[in-house]
Parts: structure tokens; sequence; C-alpha cells
């Protein structure tokens, strides 16, 4: 990134009023990281009855239909997911989440592990202030979450990077607030975070903001539909209060099949109906070996390229 001579007095980048409008939809588990979160299961045995069964995420994504040999135990859902919730946990630094974010991004930073597929696009978004969306089947508050992302930030963020972050933010500001103000490099980022969406689809807080949906919206393809539609309307509402005329275009990237057809369908049918100027577009991610991801164009033609996301 240059950003010589277009650098205001504080250092805050002022080239970013030049750049497209691209924003982000990402998944979490096996997208962004590989966590070690278990979901709980019975598997039936070859004489017919039942196991514990204890399957990670990306196992989960695969049998999760297969319910003649898969269920949770004593039918209850909540209990297969009872790792995935906030249950009888602080909101502090000893969450669940929090403790298995850390978990999943040691080896990444000691360079053992491979991340997500979506990792590295995550981290380019952050560094260069993009709005995005955390869209999760998971059941955490979206305080949780945002604080795995500040986590994130903190863990993977470079002396370098975090600077290029606070100069992209800071030119965003000046462009487009328009507003004199003296924000420390710890208040831009929070400042930052808060644009920001973060959604827990199973979590009571979701469910009770999203209870008008659609009916069948508990079901993580619907939910997650729910949620992409309100980072739509929430990155809209922000461009035209600043009567922006740009062209903005969204990407939806997870590595569940089922979810990714989902929000194919969703973007094309509803989406694109009620935001004809927007481009959507889909990231597959569930072939881990496949990179860059498989990459649908929903709708939407505009002349510059999201790139691989």
């Amino acid at each position: 990134m240059h950003t010589s001579g277009k650098n205001s007095a504080d250092g805050a980048n002022l080239r970013v009023a030049e750049r497209d409008f691209k924003y982000y939809i990402f998944d979490w588990d096996d997208n962004i990281l590989h966590m070690p979160t278990r979901i709980h299961l019975e598997r039936r045995r070859e004489d017919g009855t039942w196991e514990p069964y204890s399957v990670s995420t990306a196992l989960f994504a695969i049998i999760r239909n297969d319910k003649a040999n898969y269920r949770p135990p004593a039918g209850d859902w909540g209990k297969a997911f009872v790792e995935f919730q906030d249950l009888g946990e602080s909101s502090g630094d000893d969450s669940a989440f929090l403790r298995d974010t850390r978990h999943a991004l040691e080896p990444i930073i000691a360079g053992r592990q491979k991340p997500g597929p979506s990792f590295e696009q995550f981290r380019q978004a952050l560094i260069e202030g993009r709005l995005f969306a955390i869209v999760t089947a998971r059941g955490h508050s979206s305080s949780t979450l945002r604080k795995g992302v500040r986590f994130f930030i903190d863990r993977v963020l470079d002396d370098s990077a975090r600077a290029l972050m606070i100069a992209n933010l800071r030119g965003y500001w000046e462009c487009f607030e328009k507003q004199h103000h003296v924000f420390s490099d710890e208040e831009m980022i929070e400042h930052y975070l808060d644009l920001n969406r973060y959604h827990a689809v199973t979590s009571p807080e979701f469910v009770g903001r999203m209870q008008n949906g659609p009916a069948g919206a508990h079901q993580a393809e619907m939910a997650k539909q729910l949620a992409i539609r309100d980072f739509v309307e929430h990155v809209m509402s922000i461009v035209r209060s600043k009567n922006i005329q740009r062209p903005v275009s969204i990407g939806f990237s997870d590595d569940d099949q089922g979810n990714v057809e989902a929000a194919e369908k969703y973007m094309r049918e509803e989406l694109g109906r009620l935001y004809p100027g927007i481009k959507f577009v889909v990231y597959n991610t569930s072939d881990s070996t496949r990179q860059p991801a498989r990459k649908v164009v929903v709708q939407g033609q505009l002349s510059f390229d999201m790139g691989d996301l």
C-alpha cells in the first residue's frame, strides 16, 4: 500500500477515499480458524445400540443430515452444542470461545499448522479497515464474538500491520466523517469494531432479535440468511447516510455446503431484488485443498475485482 503524499498530519491514510467499497461476511469455524470445539453426538453401532461420539465442526458439516446414524444425546441439540454456548461462563477472557480461539491461533502463529481458508482474507480485511460481519452457527453472545475478533487483532497483526490498520481507520474517519476529533489508537480500534456485526445465529440474543423472521429461522441456513440481510442493511444505511455514490460489493464465505447454497439462493432471489446495485459474491471454502476458494458471482458485474477473498 502506497500512502506517501496522501497522509494527514496524524498519519491517516487519505487514499482510502479512492478505494472501492468491498465488505465481507465470514463464517468462523473451519473458515477463519480450525477451532478445537467439539460437538457431542451419539453414533449408531452395528448392533443398533448407540455410543457417545464427539466430532469436529468440519466432520459435523458432512454428517449432520445423516439422522439414521447420528443423533444428539437424549434428542437434545442443546447438549450436543454445549461447548458452543456461553452458559455458566463469565464474559471475560476465560470464556470457552476465547480459550478455543487462543488454542487455534497458537499453532498457526508458531508455524505448525495451516489456518482456515479465509484466515488471510480476514486478516487483510482488518488491516484495510473494511466493514465485516462474523456469522456463525454458534450460540455465543455478540460481545463474546467481538472479543474473539479483538484477540485475533492483538495476536495476529504485528506492529507494521497494526500501524497500517490504524492509518486506514483514521483515513476513513477524516474522509467520510469529516469531523475533527483526536482518537488514540485504542479508541480508533474500538470505534471500528463497534461498526461491525457479530452474529451467532443460535444464541438467545440473535433468536430474540430475529424472532419476526421467516418460519424455520432456527435452522442454521435460514438464520444465516437473516444475519446476512442484517449486515447488508447495516452497510447500506452507512453508505446512504454519508451520501456516498460508489459501487458496493459484499462477499460471503463459508465452509458448509448447505450454508453456501442457501446464501447463494437467498442473495439471488431476495437480496438481489431488494438491492439491485450491489455485487454479491459467495465463496465456497468447503474444499480445503482448493485455493483460492470457489467463487460465484451471484449478482452484479461491476468493473472492479473483489480478489480472491
